[in-house]
């Protein structure tokens, strides 16, 4: 090999580790989220464990922004990532963007400043990408800005483009650095000592998807101490969008009250993740029962016929995908509901496991509320909510 084609070897084999490392970490993360909720359903009220539970949850969900991050740039690098591309009102994405970083601003004492001076903005985006964007951009504000400083996020009309601004009144960049904050794995050199968490990696992603969108983005900043300005730059489109339009990765409102109770069948090689999930089942009053692998997971629904299967895909042996198609072949097996549980999230992933009969595809760690609102809804309604 040349010394070029070294390069690019070491280069791939480093995005297939980050890849891989982003899978592994979700396994361990799943049965953690699921304690947690199995401990504030049984707990007795403490103002010191909710307190507790707050921080740990908080913690948690920092951690999976972390694996997300991961994720997403092994796929970004490797030319995996893809958009799924439709009219999309720009405040949606931004009310998302909100929502998925309060935790992250209130862990920062921050109450964002947000102003719409054109709430009827179109684009032609990705609504899960499109709230990532701004959530990585809020988040990169929140960890450089002092508690009581101000974070403005602005949305206008600029011609025919749609500009967002995120602005804060934190450390700021220096103005040799402004270009160097996008690079992957980069920190600016004077705000490591005051980072509070991240890889390098969020503002990265925050400018190719920008660019995978047709657009642009800017930092800006007089200096240290001078506060910084993010500006994302979209095409604005004229085509109208239906009312009940939201952001595709919006999960599914979830009535867990009087859900009837369901026969679940846990498949996971992880002990501790089917054993604590089928727990979190149980408590809901369902009737549940586990597979340690592929194979049993067949055999114990000959028996068994559960109405639901949450499936792992990546098994020893005979694994998730393997084992849909089997119980799908049966007789019996055409009627299941099977819901993908995996650490595998990208869309490669989510087209096997259709293919294999897989009906929804949840990545690890579960937000067990939502995907048993989007099981209900589906058995009750005799029809399955496509989910992205």
């Amino acid at each position: 090999m040349t010394e070029v084609e070294d390069l690019r070897e070491a280069d791939r084999r480093k995005d297939e580790f980050l890849a891989i490392l982003a899978h592994e970490l979700r396994n361990p993360l799943a049965p953690l989220q699921t304690g947690l909720e199995i401990i504030r359903q049984v707990a007795t009220a403490s103002p010191t464990l909710t307190q507790t539970m707050n921080m740990m949850e908080r913690q948690m969900r920092q951690l999976v922004r972390l694996v997300d991050d991961l994720r997403d740039g092994s796929g970004i690098a490797r030319g995996k990532l893809q958009l799924q591309r439709r009219p999309v009102v720009l405040m949606k994405a931004v009310e998302q963007a909100l929502e998925a970083s309060r935790p992250i601003l209130e862990a920062h004492g921050h109450d964002p400043i947000v102003h719409y001076r054109d709430d009827r903005l179109v684009v032609d985006g990705d609504p899960a990408r499109l709230a990532q964007i701004l959530t990585n951009l809020l988040s990169n504000c929140a960890k450089y800005t002092e508690p009581g400083g101000t974070i403005t996020l602005t949305v206008e009309r600029d011609g025919d483009d749609a500009v967002i601004s995120v602005s804060d009144t934190g450390i700021g960049i220096p103005p040799d650095y402004l270009e160097d904050v996008f690079e992957m794995f980069s920190q600016v050199r004077v705000h490591q000592a005051r980072s509070r968490g991240g890889l390098g990696i969020g503002l990265a992603l925050v400018r190719r998807l920008v660019q995978m969108h047709g657009g642009s983005v800017t930092a800006h900043s007089l200096g240290i101490g001078t506060g910084s300005t993010f500006t994302v730059r979209l095409p604005s489109i004229a085509d109208p969008v239906p009312k009940d339009n939201a952001c595709s990765s919006a999960k599914p409102a979830a009535v867990i009250e009087g859900i009837k109770a369901r026969r679940f069948l846990v498949v996971d090689d992880n002990d501790d993740a089917a054993a604590l999930l089928a727990v979190l089942l149980e408590l809901e009053g369902h009737e549940v029962q586990t597979a340690a692998n592929g194979g049993d997971a067949v055999q114990r629904a000959e028996v068994f016929r559960p109405e639901v299967v949450l499936m792992d895909l990546d098994m020893p042996g005979i694994d998730g995908f393997e084992a849909s198609r089997r119980i799908r072949a049966r007789p019996w097996g055409s009627t299941i509901l099977i819901a993908a549980l995996t650490g595998w999230g990208q869309d490669v992933d989510r087209r096997r496991a259709q293919e294999a009969g897989v009906d929804f595809h949840f990545v690890k760690p579960v937000d067990t509320t939502a995907l048993l609102g989007v099981v209900a809804r589906s058995l009750n309604d005799g029809r399955h909510i496509d989910l992205p």
